[in-house]
């Protein structure tokens, strides 16, 4: 029966958890957690977003590598890119700038005046794949700090109770130290993420970059030789003809 009964009791409270820390550390606790939860879910959305954007480029340069230059003119490849495809932006660019280039009064190389404005538009894009990255930096070496912050209020909670009680006993220091350790815990928790995150989307765009840059040298080539100059394209695979079935022969 007291078995029983000692079962069917509730159990204690955990007076040492995540809430209750924060509930003992007032608002300065509540900050430092909102803060490092904000850091965390913009780490995450960054990380999301920038790795759908990034995939459609990779997408985009394997269309172009496959059916781009086998286009009879460089209006008509330009045409079967994506609208918003990052190198139909820098063709676009390319064919405005040739335009352009008879309208100049100051004589300029066609060569510089079209290696600038391609150029231009590909920092441009690139610009645009590394925004956001800035800010997982920032998380990642930031955010243990402010994780610390919260462990110092902690720590001097803990000691303010030891001098009032007169003692250092486990009951006065240890809701103040263990919202001190929480805190370390998650300063550390976001800022691995985002450091994981920022070296991962780095390296993607440094190779997404190098193809920018290899279809931007190919195409100015195109440019300014007229058409004659274009990267040899390995031929589309043609089905091989079905081979007619062998007819038995009559004795």
């Amino acid at each position: 029966m007291l078995m029983y009964l000692a079962a069917a009791a509730p159990k204690p409270e955990n007076p040492y958890g995540l809430m209750e820390a924060l509930q003992q550390g007032g608002t300065i606790a509540w900050t430092v957690f909102l803060i490092l939860c904000a850091m965390s879910v913009g780490t995450f959305y960054i990380l999301f977003t920038k790795l759908i954007e990034q995939q459609k480029v990779i997408n985009q340069g394997k269309k172009v590598r496959a059916t781009f230059w086998r286009a009879a003119s460089l209006k008509e490849a330009a045409a079967k890119l994506d609208k918003n495809s990052a190198y139909k932006q820098i063709v676009d660019d390319g064919i405005k700038a040739q335009d352009e280039h008879s309208k100049l009064k100051d004589p300029v190389e066609a060569h510089d005046w079209l290696h600038g404005s391609l150029a231009r538009s590909e920092a441009a894009i690139n610009s645009s794949l590394n925004g956001g990255l800035a800010f997982l930096a920032t998380v990642g070496s930031t955010s243990p700090f402010i994780g610390l912050f919260g462990t110092v209020i902690g720590i001097y909670r803990a000691l303010i109770k030891i001098g009032a009680a007169g003692q250092a006993s486990i009951d006065a220091v240890a809701g103040p130290v263990g919202e001190a350790l929480i805190m370390t815990a998650l300063g550390l928790a976001v800022a691995v993420p985002a450091v994981l995150a920022y070296n991962f989307l780095q390296r993607r765009n440094k190779s997404i970059a190098e193809q920018l840059n290899g279809f931007t040298v190919d195409l100015l080539a195109y440019l300014v030789s007229d058409g004659a100059v274009k990267p040899t394209v390995a031929a589309a695979p043609v089905a091989s003809a079905a081979k007619p079935a062998a007819t038995p022969t009559k004795a």
